[in-house]
């Protein structure tokens, strides 16, 4: 008798049986093992500037303080860091625009929740009309502002902020993307 190409008088066709059996419990071991493993946030967000060079913020309604134009990154749904960059900007203030190049990679600690991988890309920057065009997300945002290099820091305290300056840095001086820890640079 031929069972599963295997030849033999005593062999009963099991094989996929215990194939399926066994693909099955691989895919719970492994669904169970990924469950196991740690959990982070991403979120991405852009850094626009106007021909001044003051940077645009954000003002949330749902937290105190600034941001800039940005978000979690939807990675459940396949979206990568700089399609969500590209979407909560698109969301966030009316501008549908491709990112610039990555400017900065945050690892941001969080006391009371998963720590945080924040991408921030290059927005570019924005003329008169660009600015015109701004329609802000009224479910989520307040109000949006300029702002001089020298008040960033009062405006995006902590880890936002020192991202934010790291990053300008980087576009001042043409060096590569900044790698940070909680806003600071690793080396």
């Amino acid at each position: 008798m031929t069972t599963t190409g295997i030849t033999s008088d005593t062999t009963s066709d099991t094989t996929s049986d215990t194939t399926t059996a066994s693909g099955t419990d691989d895919a719970q071991d492994f669904a169970a093992y990924l469950a196991g493993l740690p959990r982070i946030f991403a979120g991405a967000a852009a850094l626009f500037r106007d021909t001044q060079g003051r940077v645009l913020l954000v003002e949330p309604n749902y937290r105190e303080g600034w941001a800039l134009p940005g978000g979690t990154i939807e990675s459940d749904d396949g979206e990568t860091p700089r399609q969500g960059a590209r979407r909560e900007t698109a969301e966030e203030i009316g501008l549908n625009r491709e990112p610039g190049r990555l400017l900065a990679v945050d690892w941001v600690s969080g006391e009371g929740r998963p720590p945080m991988v924040a991408y921030l890309y290059d927005g570019g920057v924005l003329d008169e009309k660009d600015l015109a065009a701004i329609h802000l997300q009224e479910e989520e945002l307040l109000s949006w502002k300029l702002v001089p290099r020298e008040e960033l820091t009062a405006h995006l305290p902590g880890a936002l902020g020192r991202r934010v300056l790291a990053a300008l840095d980087v576009l001042d001086t043409g060096a590569g993307t900044a790698e940070l820890e909680d806003g600071n640079p690793v080396r």
